[in-house]
């Protein structure tokens, strides 16, 4: 485990021991710093279940900044450069966010489409269409104010702790840094089924699946569509690698019936690793 973590924090450039295990809240909440932290946690607790499964789930997909954890889990790229391209994701994302005040915050319930227009009306984007009821939307920081002051007819607007508007035009300068970044990436097909979040489709060409990582830093997270082909894919359960529990709470009202596991300690791996293999927990 140190010997990896050590690999890993070479590869992203962020020191991942010190970071996750002395470092505060307040540190680790810098995008340059959470954004390797969330993948390496996931790659780690990944390995940590096929090694006690004896196989990997037959599909993958990402959240987010997940979705490098999806690259590496589908076999696109390996863990390396997997790390590698979190780091200058967070890196550049953290300067993009630099460059304008700007936030996010979750709107809960109300009517989607009444929502989008309040957004249109404060130049406001929708930046993770989450499903369950869930939207978090992205822009300045006035305007984010005016959405909590005056919010559509029952919804609930609660800001993010974040450092800018992620998912949106304002990111467009990460994009580019990405988009150089992965330019000598020799990526592979994926080896199992991967889903994106460009629109819940699932990607068989590892160069398409980069593309569509790169794009994916100004555009939204499209995490319902990607629960609705979850569905239609007929899948018997969802395992949320670490650190989890957003996601399990998302299944829970967007796949009903489904049964999930969030792997957010070493205990959980019995009952993930029980799902995995079809057993009873």
């Amino acid at each position: 485990m140190a010997d990896r973590l050590a690999e890993y924090s070479d590869a992203a450039g962020v020191d991942l021991r010190e970071h996750g295990t002395v470092s505060d809240a307040d540190t680790i909440r810098d995008t340059r710093i959470a954004q390797p932290l969330i993948v390496a946690a996931s790659l780690i607790a990944a390995d940590a279940l096929t090694g006690r499964a004896g196989r990997r789930a037959d599909g993958i997909a990402g959240h987010s900044v997940g979705e490098i954890a999806a690259l590496v889990g589908s076999g696109v790229v390996d863990a390396a450069t997997g790390m590698r391209l979190v780091g200058i994701r967070g890196s550049a994302m953290a300067d993009a966010a630099g460059r304008t005040p700007t936030g996010m915050s979750a709107v809960l319930g109300g009517d989607e489409q009444a929502v989008l227009d309040r957004l249109a009306e404060l130049d406001l984007a929708p930046a993770n269409y989450n499903g369950g009821g869930q939207l978090v939307v992205a822009g300045a920081l006035p305007a984010l104010a005016a959405l909590a002051e005056q919010p559509v007819k029952g919804t609930r607007v609660i800001p993010l702790q974040v450092a800018g508007a992620f998912h949106t035009a304002y990111m467009a300068s990460a994009v580019e840094a990405l988009r150089t970044a992965v330019a000598d990436v020799n990526p592979a097909d994926p080896d199992i089924t991967l889903w994106t979040n460009r629109d819940g489709s699932t990607v068989t060409d590892g160069a398409q699946a980069l593309t569509y990582l790169v794009d994916q830093v100004s555009s939204p997270v499209r995490w319902d569509l990607c629960m609705a082909s979850f569905a239609e894919h007929g899948i018997t359960g969802l395992i949320e690698l670490a650190p989890a529990g957003a996601l399990t709470g998302l299944a829970k009202r967007g796949l009903r019936g489904v049964p999930t596991v969030a792997v957010k300690t070493p205990e959980d791996l019995d009952a993930a690793v029980a799902l995995l293999n079809g057993e009873a927990a």
